[in-house]
């Protein structure tokens, strides 16, 4: 899986960087990837089963569970991490590989980690 990113800007490095840490990184049934996307205003984590190319588990900012939610970017976070760590649990799902998506891990990034790990994941 090599990966030809050239150009100059944030978007580019961080799709780079992505590029780089899934030369090692992937999910297979007996431990899926947890895939966290971050965008400006919302957070998206998926368990993925790389070996079938499925998507197993998936939470978001944009779903109904985060219909009147006030709180920060970061609390958003933590409760989609606990959000997939739940719905993991109902699927039969202990642990995961994380897969930060070329991103710090920091901030939003870490409270899904965080999240994940209170509800109940291994990562």
């Amino acid at each position: 899986m090599s990966v030809k990113i050239f150009g100059k800007g944030t978007k580019v490095a961080r799709l780079r960087r992505h590029a780089r840490l899934r030369k090692r990184i992937s999910g297979t049934a007996e431990r899926p990837r947890l895939v966290v996307t971050r965008s400006n205003r919302h957070m998206v984590a998926q368990i993925v089963d790389d070996t079938k190319g499925v998507t197993l588990v998936s939470a978001s900012t944009l779903t109904s569970d985060f219909q009147g939610f006030q709180g920060t970017k970061v609390e958003a976070a933590r409760k989609v991490g606990e959000l997939v760590a739940q719905k993991a649990a109902a699927a039969g799902i202990t642990t995961v590989v994380f897969d930060r998506g070329g991103n710090n891990y920091h901030g939003r990034v870490a409270a899904v980690a965080e999240g994940a790990r209170e509800g109940g994941l291994a990562l």
